[in-house]
């Protein structure tokens, strides 16, 4: 059976923050705050795998009130939900993505996200889509007060 999940993640941007995308160590003058690494790319594609097979979000999993995971690296986390999948019989064939960020500019980046990305969920990176859009300076994404991601995954399951 082929199945679709949807995955969305916001963060805002914050001083003294490394800025960690796909999981890739961005240069800017700011990362994203949160209690793992906050790698909104990470965490949608998380939420678009856990949801393609039923399996709620990653909040249930990984909690914010958790102090053992803080820091996290969301590559773990992918990691820990491609195990779950596995356990529940499904594997990804596909992942689409699309950041929201005014500023820095991620097209340079991409292929090594895609790589990253395809290693910690076991998938080529010819089936990892990234792209990468301002938001027309509108609203708190347009304003550069953070980040977002959306993803959608496709994944087969027996």
């Amino acid at each position: 059976m082929i199945r679709c999940g949807i995955g969305y993640d916001v963060h805002r941007l914050a001083a003294g923050r490394k800025l960690i995308l796909g999981g890739v160590e961005i240069p800017h003058s700011r990362g994203l705050e949160g209690h793992s690494d906050a790698d909104v790319l990470s965490h949608a594609i998380a939420d678009a795998l856990l949801g393609a097979i039923g399996a709620g979000d990653i909040g249930q999993y990984f909690p914010n009130t958790d102090e053992s995971i803080r820091g996290m690296s969301s590559l773990d986390i992918l990691r820990q939900v491609t195990t779950l999948l596995s356990e529940n019989n499904a594997c990804p064939i596909n992942v689409d993505t699309t950041i929201l960020a005014e500023a820095p500019k991620i097209a340079p980046h991409i292929p090594a996200m895609r790589k990253i990305i395809g290693q910690a969920i076991g998938l080529n990176e010819s089936r990892i889509g990234i792209k990468a859009t301002t938001n027309e300076g509108l609203g708190a994404i347009g304003r550069g007060e953070g980040i977002a991601a959306m993803a959608i995954a496709t994944v087969e399951q027996e």
